[in-house]
């Protein structure tokens, strides 16, 4: 029979505080070799140049790419497209050799440019790169718009909707397609008269000028209207018709980018009040029927919503959503 080896209780406990000891300091190290959690991860950036439009031509546009990866970038092609229709020289172009981390190559391409229509347009040209190393994504996506014409000079320039009346003239209003309207004296009664100013969601908006019974919000159809400003986001201060008032708006920078963000109004009565993440602001007493004031007792209401900015860059102007039943009253831009 093998004999049995005993171990002090004195030893025993110095060997539990030895590992104890050693996976502190292996688990120490392990922290201190892991990178930090929100440590932002740098990514490959597309930059496309200034493209003239002032058609018919010939237009050659650079595209640059910047390897912000920590690898030498390998393998790297170039893809680039214009409008629908347009054509373009080479449509891919491969760069030769590598780039090391943080140096940055040129792609040329030459693009046939129609006559210029009248009006105002967009143009969009996309260029994709694609690659090895880098920052190990593969590829990376950069576009730019180009504007033909000019944007309406502001919001009120695009008025295009009657919704609200004096109560003693109702018969202009036609706010929901049916003839019904706000009533001016209940918007005043609540702090929205014209001229007004209305604060919501961190920006000063100013509600409209116009008097009763002349259009004085717009109806939604892709209108794409001038604004300036640098800020955090883009607050929209209006309603919906019906239930389904969501859209998305683009804004566009002045150097040529843009940005893209979905929102939308509840119904002006019924629908719950924060529907489609909206705010509410202020909520009227009735309103103007075609023949005369009514509904007592049911709200009316006006909302906020806002689409977040590029916080780095100056507004140019934004196109509303091509959403109809999304009715705008004001709109800036907020810290």
């Amino acid at each position: 029979m093998k004999a049995t080896r005993r171990v002090s209780p004195l030893r025993a406990l110095r060997a539990v505080a030895v590992a104890a000891s050693l996976a502190l300091v292996a688990a120490s190290a392990a922290t201190a070799a892991e990178p930090p959690a929100d440590a932002p991860a740098a990514r490959t950036e597309v930059s496309v140049s200034p493209v003239d439009l002032d058609g018919p031509a010939i237009s050659t546009v650079t595209v640059t790419v910047e390897n912000a990866g920590p690898q030498r970038m390998r393998s790297l092609k170039v893809a680039f497209a214009g409008p629908v229709g347009w054509a373009v020289q080479p449509s891919v172009a491969a760069v030769s050799g590598s780039l090391a981390a943080g140096a940055s190559a040129e792609a040329a391409f030459r693009v046939r440019v129609p006559e210029k229509r009248p009006g105002f347009v967009l143009r969009t040209f996309t260029a994709t790169a694609t690659y090895s190393g880098g920052d190990g994504a593969g590829s990376a996506t950069g576009t730019r718009t180009e504007v033909v014409g000019s944007p309406l000079p502001g919001l009120a320039a695009a008025y295009d909707n009657v919704g609200v009346t004096d109560e003693g003239d109702t018969a202009p209003g036609d706010y929901d397609g049916e003839g019904n309207s706000f009533s001016a004296q209940k918007l005043a009664a609540v702090g929205l008269t014209p001229g007004a100013t209305v604060r919501a969601l961190g920006a000063e908006l100013t509600w409209p000028e116009a008097e009763p019974g002349t259009p004085g919000n717009v109806s939604s159809a892709g209108q794409a209207i001038t604004l300036t400003g640098q800020g955090s986001r883009l607050v929209f201060l209006g309603s919906g018709v019906g239930s389904a008032a969501t859209g998305t708006a683009t804004v566009h920078y002045t150097d040529g980018t843009s940005s893209r963000g979905r929102f939308g109004f509840p119904n002006w009565s019924f629908d719950p009040a924060d529907a489609h993440g909206a705010t509410l602001v202020a909520s009227a007493d009735g309103r103007n029927r075609p023949d005369g004031y009514g509904n007592a007792g049911i709200a009316y209401r006006i909302f906020a919503h806002s689409v977040p900015l590029d916080a780095s860059k100056q507004v140019a102007f934004v196109v509303l959503p091509s959403n109809g039943n999304v009715h705008v009253f004001a709109m800036a831009v907020a810290p």
